[in-house]
């Protein structure tokens, strides 16, 4: 054999083996192998052990090159490349099984498996669950085996696909707990597990370690270090050869515990390794191996720490071994400082401008992490390998199914964190960062989430100290100089975001395991204590700090708008804030303070070295803003969490004020840019910065955002001077020139646009900033509430979209995830369930939590509201729910203001943050704004008033106790908002009156005109003068010396700091000269102004009266309640009694003012212009009234319309269209055209049509005949057959009539059209034909996309929009006629008869002669062809000889048949409702029947075949009737389809048809359904019935009416039959049948009258349609005789009182014995023959349930487990996007190329088999439920929903979901009633790839 052969030949430069290896080389090896191993087994195995090792040399030889990838030439000998390698396979199998065979060997390992963990390894997309409940780590996952083993019910759980690969933590308790555990690995089994013997695995120490020596040869050959990095190519061609090397040791591990353990001693020996790889130094190959190995190492960037002597001596300890230098091997020296400048950093600095590196101070610590590796082991150097080929999938699996084996885990663990330099660095090279990071996190996830294992390593290791050094060597590669502040000087240096590292997100691996490390207490606890760490991590997040600047575009729209904004935010996410939110998860006790301390000292740090760094003095640089300040958020945290958890001193913490000031600039600047964004003013820099404000608050990033920076301001503003804070501010937000009395004024920095945005956007930062206590004070349960309800009440959510929403507490890791025990109760507390409704309309609702009425009385807070919304809308849609709550509940009918909400109590550390409302500063602006809005200055909104009363309120509620001494202390200069308001207090300065104002103008203001009155008054006054005059007051120059003095405060200590030198005057720098100043008289107080303000917004004059004149209760107990709804009035009115209640003084005041008769508002001058725009004003608001009223008039318009016209959905309550019968008095029936709008008849040259779809339709044929629904097959076991749908019995049946009898004669015995038959519906609109043709060329030219393909035909209807794809002709006729022929006749049955027969073989006898081609004779046969063409042509052609014309008569009859069965099955499968179903009236069924019947007559039936002579007259010779025996006989009558024959007549009959001609057709095929019903029924009684009934019938022969006896006529058919062979052979078969029914008359007039029904309820129908008679309703046993007497079957006389008998409807028109005996004839001469399939014939199955679809288990879980896993039927292989078929059950491959078959694939294809081009396919991976119809396709949605009623599409969150039945009956029902194309909106075409 050429394996052998290859052996040999490779043997050969070794010394010659003792026993070669002899011709048969299978038996042969396990004869050697079992000879070697009895030769071990001896206690002196030294001369095995050589024998064994020299046949391995030789079997196991790296040498032979790897087939063809080193370069080399072929195996020497071998047959093929990868035989050698095969060959030495199988010699490893044979002698570890050491002669024994290999498989019964793998069975005995197995037996000694410890099995007490599960470790089963899987890569992505593979189906996982996670358990919360049970998981202690929150990587915890199970294998889906492991899962449903276990006992999680009640649990948190989820399903999900595994992204990066995974493995099953079952059994390991480390990482969950161990109630959770599956029933396998519950045990804990060391004990009961035998000890394993020592011959067993004997021989695997001795192979194994030369087969992994072998293996990392090969991987060492296989990679060549080429100058450029080698190419992907290469590596995976060597992987591929390795594959089953690799997949061999994959076998091997999961033989269980005894196995790994030989394979780890054998990985992690370091004596194995040395002596392998160093001990071969005489063999060329593996000294050129170990090179290959060192320059991999060298090119890598690592060095080999390895000695100068040779390599075999000892080596020295580690404590001496030196590091070797890149470039060169010699040593130097002892452990110095090497500036290794890594190569790639140097690559990557060129060409980058002005970029600037930083260097790590790069210690020997760093230095070392980074560029040393030493390998000691197998497992060591097989990691080096993995990560230099880049984790192969294989190598990735195979050492991670290694890690239950615990001394491995630890060993591997070990290797990898010493590793972990190398990988990140060979991760930042990877072309493939993707797979690779996944594969990195697929290993990592598995060490790190172990808290013993990530302890240890961080001890032994340096794991923390490797991570940061890691991380921040990976970003220096690509930072740049920060362009924040000062852009010349800065030495700053921030990441930038645009490159790849960042931009694909490829630091995610480090950082993940980052944050997986800091979960772990103990590792996170050595993090804080270290200083030295915290010091690199805080130089780390300064990286970040200012990252992402953006600069205002001034003047030119920004040309390309850059996106790197979200890898700003996602790396400041992941990367600061994540692992920030891990350290604060350990510090929440008091004994945790130290760490606290140690950050916020380094954070402190840190931050001044930044603000030198950025040359940062006093003043923002103008336009910039960047959202990034990690820097201070840790800070911000670190703070709140130790006052919330660790009881420390704020103060403690806190720097000097001159950094609180620094600290509260750039947040401030940030909510400032808020406001400017949401205002347009950086329109210029494009969408992406509403991007960045929106990423900035929305959920997943505001608590590590915008929370810790208002936090920070809450903070700064509670330590801070308050004038001072306030008046930055306003500042910030460009408002101050706003702030002035004069109604004019002149803004230097906003346009005038702007103002009130930004005024607006100023006064709510404050409300937010004063209100808001998410961490001053507000426990995590009311936090959590208090989102919720801001959620809930801005939109009613699903539960998924609320976890969403609600920013995470802290963090993923730190245990407090939404879906909590506190999140589900605290949703129940706050809101209602919503069960998902149904719209018939087909949107699909989910089911929704909507906020509880208490919500909205009393927590409704639209400052969380306004804090949370990503969209300004939602804003407003909250405040629009308020109001309607509150007019609905009666609590408010006006328009209600947002709500005042008393807040939770502040910790008593931020008591200062209320300073803020008693300061000076806010007075005046509050003062100057209120005065502003009474005097209506421009640019003021309600919103700007809403604010400043709820500012004044939060100041009342808030009032300082004692504010006396504070007064005498602030002594010192006096400052010029000192001559506004003596104190500080708002309670006191609300009635200090302030009578004059000095303000500065502009020239043109009006206020200087009348000015000069004023000023002479007051200088009469002079005491006045002092006492009641305000300086200008300006607020910029006030924060100015604030911030002087507290810097001079500051400074005095002599650490002086040379400052710009700030200019003392007030006035506002460079404020234009033409400025001058005014004096204003004012007069009033803040109450007088409310007051007044009262009277402006109630329109009333002394509109506010006291209310405690009249009931003093009011101020001793102030009911004031904690919520208040109301307008702008209810809020003053609120603010005055507050202020009434709080002191006398105020109260006495109030009062006053109310006595003075308040003169009117001083009437302002309108000017012109003013005039002009008030009138435009109220123009305008006229105008928009009366649009409002026209658009509310055409509403309602519209809606009706939609009422009557749309009701598609529910057949049940529509008002019906008619559109055939009109009223009598009408001569000619009228059609309005809805194109043109013009009435009139459908003339022949004008003819006018009905707008109808045609479609092909199959669900006739998925009607069964047993009631059980079919269930979706769930298990193996469970198949569905499709014999008894009903398309399959009407297939055999023809099939079986084609066999034996004359096929013409066969097409015209049944119907087609069960499969595949053409529905044809409409909506009743009509329209010209000639409109249609123009409206499609429009639609033809229009460019738009449609949902529709027009050059298919198809369109939607002009009025109602509905689907359509034709037009069906109306035949011009009048109505009147109809009435004549429905006058009854008094002719005997026989003339009909007569007539009947002489109208059907009149050919053509139509009122429109065929031969002349008119419009609408053309537009018959066009709609005949696309009737033709709706259906595939195997549907069409049953003939045996194709093109039959035979064939095209058979099709268009049974179109009708199709038709009339559907409408059968819309209104439930009986009559017995009646008239009260509507589906008729919008039906098109009269124009079909004429089209139809005008192509019919094309075909005349030969007057001797015809079926009617058959029917209604005697046959003179029987005999001869049966031609001759080479031909083929005509199909008997009693085997005819009777309903099939009724079509045919009356399609055959010129129309309109008489009312007496149809009567008289079905009187005649009664009797030939009733004989047909009795030639059944003795088929299927047993001998002994036939006997008897035989009997009693020939008894009653001569009574007289023996021919409505049935009885009789019974026994007549029994005994004509039983002249043929028709009961013969039934007495072996009688046995074996079940036991037979026992007949009574009562069960025989039954069975009759079911057979009889179908025919009945189709000729009821066709009456119907055809004449317009109402169907009565009626019970559903009187079901037959009521349907009977409709169609005139019972004679009028017949008396109701004894029971009914079918009989008597019995009306023969020749002697009924002799045309029974004639029809009985034809069959027994066929059964002579044919026994068997005569009587099959005879049976027909006649009572077909409703169709439906199958049904679904009730847990998806059950459909998902067995599917997704499940291999396709036609190619083997478990496909990608399985499907299944929900009709019939069919499983296909969706988009799978695999079942393509001619260019359509396998869903496309099934849909076009299975329902004649309608598909409902369930995606198995999806939950969602996709219709293929025809060409297109839409997603349906889910019927699948879980326990919060929402679907789960592609199952992202896993949850269990169950059958929601109401929407499968909904989907079912537009299934049957074939409205998929009306009632789902969004399709699109398919191209056949599904």
């Amino acid at each position: 054999m050429a394996a052998a052969a290859a052996a040999a030949a490779v043997g050969g430069s070794q010394p010659p083996q003792p026993e070669g290896p002899a011709q048969g080389p299978t038996l042969d090896k396990a004869a050697t192998a079992a000879h070697l191993k009895a030769a071990l087994s001896r206690p002196d195995n030294r001369a095995g052990a050589e024998e064994l090792q020299a046949l391995l040399e030789r079997v196991l030889n790296a040498e032979r090159p790897l087939a063809g990838a080193a370069g080399g030439e072929e195996a020497a000998g071998g047959g093929g490349p990868g035989e050698a390698e095969e060959d030495a396979l199988e010699w490893c199998k044979c002698l570890l099984a050491g002669g024994g065979g290999y498989d019964e060997f793998c069975a005995a390992v197995r037996a000694y498996d410890p099995a007490a963990l599960c470790g089963l390894v899987w890569t992505a997309n593979f189906v996982a669950y996670r358990c919360r409940t049970c998981g202690i780590s929150p990587c915890m996952s199970l294998c889906a085996e492991c899962f449903h083993q276990g006992d999680h019910t009640g649990h948190d759980f989820n399903m999900f696909r595994s992204q990066a690969g995974g493995a099953c933590d079952c059994g390991d308790s480390n990482v969950m707990r161990e109630s959770g555990f599956c029933r396998r690995h519950q045990i804990k089994s060391s004990s009961n597990i035998p000890c394993v013997p020592k011959d067993l695995l004997m021989m695997s120490e001795f192979v194994l370690p030369r087969f992994i020596f072998c293996l990392i040869q090969y991987l060492r050959e296989g990679y060549n270090e080429p100058a450029d990095v080698p190419s992907e190519k290469d590596l995976n061609k060597v992987l591929q050869l390795l594959e089953p090397q690799i997949s061999f040791l994959e076998d091997l591990t999961k033989m269980g515990g005894a196995m790994r353990s030989v394979l780890t001693q054998v990985l992690t020996n370091q004596q194995n390794y040395k002596d392998l790889t160093a001990g071969l130094g005489e063999s060329a190959c593996a000294k050129k191996s170990h090179e290959k190995y060192l320059i991999a190492l060298k090119s890598s960037g690592l060095t080999y720490p390895e000695d100068k002597l040779v390599y075999g001596m000892q080596e020295p300890s580690a404590g001496t071994s030196t590091l070797a230098a890149q470039g060169f091997a010699g040593a130097t020296g002892t452990l110095g400082q090497i500036d290794s400048s890594d190569e790639e950093d140097q690559d990557g600095s060129q060409g980058l401008g002005k970029r600037k590196r930083v260097k790590l101070s790069s210690g020997t610590k760093d230095q070392s992490i980074m560029d040393v590796l030493k390998h000691k082991s197998f497992l060591e150097e097989l990691l080096f390998w993995t990560v230099k080929y880049e984790f192969p999938q294989k190598m990735v699996t195979f050492l991670l199914n290694m890690l239950p084996d615990q001394e491995y885990k630890v060993a591997f663990t070990k290797t990898f964190v010493q590793h972990y330099a190398f990988i990140m660095k060979t991760l930042k090279k990877s072309h493939e960062s993707d797979t690779m990071s996944n594969r990195i996190v697929h290993i990592s996830v598995q060490l790190f989430s172990n808290e013993e294992l990530a302890r240890q390593v961080t001890e032994e290791c340096q794991l923390l100290d490797i991570m940061v050094t890691v991380l921040l060597y990976m970003m220096e590669s690509c930072l740049i100089k920060s362009e924040l502040q000062d852009e010349e000087n800065s030495l700053h240096v921030v990441v930038n975001c645009g490159e790849a590292l960042l931009k694909n997100n490829t630091y995610w691996p480090l950082v993940s395991d980052f944050i997986n490390i800091l979960s772990h207490q103990s590792v996170a606890k050595r993090f804080l204590e270290d200083h030295g760490l915290l010091v690199t991590w805080m130089n780390f997040v300064s990286f970040f700090q200012g990252m992402n600047l953006n600069k205002r575009e001034l003047n030119e729209h920004v040309e390309f708008e850059s996106q790197t904004y979200y890898a700003a935010f996602a790396a400041e996410l992941e990367a600061c804030a994540q692992p920030m939110w891990g350290l604060l998860s350990h510090c929440k006790v008091r004994e945790t303070q130290e760490y606290t301390r140690n950050v916020v000292r380094y954070c402190l740090e840190a931050l001044q070295d930044w603000f030198d760094a950025i040359n940062f003095v006093d003043e923002p640089a103008p336009n910039q803003v960047t959202f990034h300040l990690p820097l201070h958020r840790y800070y911000a945290m670190f703070l709140s969490k130790a006052v919330k958890c660790q009881e420390l001193d704020l103060d403690s913490l806190l720097p000097d004020q001159e950094m609180l000031m620094k600290l509260m600039i750039h947040p401030l600047q940030i909510q400032a840019s808020l406001a400017e964004i949401h205002s347009n003013m950086w329109v210029r820099n494009g969408l992406q910065i509403k991007g960045q404000a929106m990423t900035y608050v929305q959920s997943h990033f505001c608590n590590s955002m915008i929370d810790p920076d208002i936090y920070l301001l809450q903070v700064c503003a509670s330590r801070l001077d308050p004038d001072y804070f306030i008046s930055s501010v306003f500042e910030r937000f460009k408002v101050v020139d706003l702030l002035t009395m004069a109604s004019q004024h002149h803004n230097l920095v906003l346009d005038v646009e702007h103002e009130r945005p930004m005024l607006e956007g100023a006064l709510t930062f404050l409300v937010i900033l004063l209100s808001l206590r998410l961490h001053l004070g507000m426990s995590d349960d009311e936090i959590l509430r208090a989102e919720m309800v801001a959620q809930l009440c801005m939109n009613d959510r699903t539960h998924s979209s609320l976890l969403d929403l609600i920013p995470e507490n802290p963090n993923p890791k730190s245990g407090i995830i939404p879906g909590s025990y506190s999140f589900e109760s605290v949703l129940s507390a706050v809101a209602d369930f919503k069960a998902p409704v149904f719209e018939p309309g087909g949107s699909m609702q989910q089911g929704m939590y909507t906020p509880k009425a208490e919500i909205w009385d009393q927590e409704f807070d639209p400052v969380m509201v306004i804090l949370r919304t990503v969209y300004r809308r939602d804003v407003q849609s909250a405040m629009d729910r308020y109001t309607a709550f509150l007019k609905q509940s009666g609590k408010f009918p006006g328009n209600p203001w947002p709500p005042y909400k008393k807040r939770t109590s502040l910790h008593p550390s931020y008591k200062g943050l209320m300073r803020l409302l008693h300061c000076k500063t806010l007075h005046i602006v509050l003062f100057t704004l209120l005065y502003k809005i009474l005097m209506d200055h421009q640019n003021l909104s309600e919103h700007v008033l809403c604010m400043v009363l709820y500012l004044i309120e939060l100041g009342l509620e808030n009032s300082a106790e004692d504010d006396s001494e504070e007064e005498v202390s602030m002594g010192g200069p006096e400052r010029c908002h000192d001559s506004w308001f003596p104190g500080s207090n708002l309670v006191s300065n609300m009635r200090h009156f302030i009578n004059y104002v000095r303000v500065r103008v502009p020239e043109t203001a009006p206020e200087l005109k009348r000015d000069s009155l004023a000023s002479t008054s007051s200088d009469g006054l002079g005491s006045l003068q002092n006492s009641g005059t305000a300086q200008v007051f300006s607020l910029v120059a006030e924060r100015r010396k604030k911030f002087q003095e507290i810097i001079n405060r500051s400074n005095s200590e002599a650490n002086q700091v040379v400052r710009p030198k700030i200019p003392s005057k007030w006035s506002a720098p460079g404020s234009s000269p033409q400025l001058t100043t005014a004096i204003l008289e004012i007069k009033e107080s803040i109450l007088s102004l409310l007051i007044k303000l009262h009277h402006k917004l109630s329109g009333k004059q002394n509109s506010y009266y006291p209310p405690w004149l009249d009931d003093i209760e009011v101020l001793i107990q102030p009911e004031i309640p904690k919520y208040n709804h109301g307008d702008g009035i209810t809020a003053v009115e609120r603010i005055l009694l507050k202020a009434a209640v709080q002191s006398r003084m105020n109260k006495r005041i109030i009062e006053e003012i109310c006595r003075k008769v308040t003169p009117p508002v001083p009437p302002k001058k309108v000017t012109a212009a003013e005039k002009k725009t008030l009138d435009k004003e109220e123009r305008r608001q006229k105008a928009r009234e009366r649009q409002q009223k026209l658009l509310a008039e055409f509403a309602s318009r519209q809606k009706s319309f939609m009422e009557t016209a749309m009701d598609v959905d529910s057949p049940e309550n529509d008002i019906p269209m008619e559109i055939t019968t009109a009223e009598p008095q009408v001569s000619e029936a009228v059609y309005d055209c809805v194109i043109c709008g013009q009435s009139g008849p459908s003339s022949e040259d004008r003819p006018t049509g009905l707008v109808v779809l045609l479609q092909a339709s199959s669900v006739l044929g998925q009607c069964r005949d047993n009631v059980e629904p079919k269930k979706l097959p769930i298990t193996e076991e469970e198949q569905i057959y499709p014999w008894d749908t009903c398309a399959a019995v009407h297939d055999v049946r023809l099939s079986l009539l084609q066999r034996y009898f004359k096929d013409s004669s066969c097409l015209l015995a049944v119907s087609i059209g069960w499969e595949g038959g053409v529905y044809v519906q409409t909506c009743g609109h009509t329209l010209h034909i000639d409109c249609h043709k123009s409206y499609m060329e429009s639609l033809r030219n229009d460019q738009v996309l449609q949902g529709f393909s027009v050059d298919k035909g198809e369109f939607t209807c002009p009025l109602c929009r509905q689907f359509a794809n034709s037009v069906l002709p109306c035949y011009p006729g009048s109505n009147v006629e109809n009435n004549l022929w429905q006058r009854p006749c008094n002719k005997s049955t026989q003339d009909l008869i007569k007539e009947v027969e002489e109208l059907q073989g009149r050919p053509g006898a139509f009122p429109v002669s065929i031969s002349s081609e008119t419009n609408l004779s053309k537009e018959m046969e066009s709609v005949m062809k696309d009737i033709k063409n709706t259906t595939q042509k195997k549907y069409r052609d049953y003939s045996k000889t194709p093109g039959s014309p035979d064939n095209d008569f058979l099709f268009m009859y049974s179109v009708a048949r199709t038709n009339l069965e559907l409408e059968l099955i819309h209104r439930g499968g009986s009559l017995c409702s009646g008239g009260a179903s509507t589906a008729g009236k919008r039906s098109c069924l009269n124009q079909l029947f004429h089209v139809l019947a005008l192509h019919m007559r094309l075909y005349t039936i030969d007057s001797e075949y015809n079926p009617w002579k058959k029917l209604t007259q005697l046959v003179e010779d029987m005999n001869s009737q049966m031609g001759n025996e080479d031909q083929q006989p005509e199909v008997p009558i009693l085997y005819h389809d009777v309903t099939s024959l009724l079509l045919i007549q009356i399609l055959m009959m010129p129309q309109p048809l008489r009312k007496e001609h149809f009567s008289c057709i079905v009187k005649v095929l009664f009797t030939l359904l009733y004989t047909q019903a009795l030639a059944a029924l003795s088929v299927k009684g047993t001998e002994e019935d036939r006997s008897a009934w035989k009997h009693v019938g020939a008894l009653k022969k001569n009574t007289c009416d023996a021919e409505k006896s049935y009885e009789v006529l019974l026994s007549l058919v029994i005994s004509e039959l039983s002249k043929g062979k028709l009961y013969y052979e039934e007495g072996a078969q009688e046995c074996a049948m079940v036991t037979p029914i026992a007949w009574s008359p009562e069960s025989m007039e039954r069975y009759i009258q079911d057979f009889c029904l179908p025919f009945l309820r189709i000729s009821s129908l066709l009456q119907h349609h055809l004449f317009g008679e109402d169907l009565p309703s009626c019970q559903e046993e009187e079901e037959f005789s009521v349907l009977a007497s409709c169609l005139g079957l019972l004679p009028t006389f017949y008396q109701t009182d004894h029971p009914f008998i079918s009989a008597s409807c019995l009306d023969w028109p020749v002697a009924a014995f002799d045309i029974i005996t004639q029809w009985c004839f034809e069959i027994t001469s066929f059964t002579e023959r044919h026994a068997e399939q005569g009587k099959a014939l005879l049976i027909q199955e006649s009572r077909w349930k409703l169709p439906h679809l199958l049904q679904l288990p009730e847990n998806y879980n059950t459909i998902f487990q067995y599917y997704h896993r499940k291999t396709c039927s036609v190619c083997t292989k478990v496909p990608k996007d399985p499907a299944v078929c929900l009709v019939c059950g069919t499983f296909v491959c969706l988009k799978g190329l695999c079942c393509k078959q001619q260019s359509y694939c396998e869903c496309v294809l099934h849909s076009q088999n299975c329902g004649a081009g309608t598909g409902i396919f369930l995606l198995i991976n999806a939950s969602v439920i996709i219709i293929i119809r025809g060409h297109r396709f839409c997603l349906w949605g889910s019927v699948y929903l879980d326990a919060h009623g929402e679907e789960d599409r592609d199952l992202r969150r896993g949850k269990p979901l169950y059958i929601c039945e109401e929407r499968y009956r909904v989907l079912e029902q537009q299934w049957v009633s074939h409205t998929f194309d009306h009632i789902n909106k969004r399709w699109g075409p398919h191209y056949n790839g599904l």
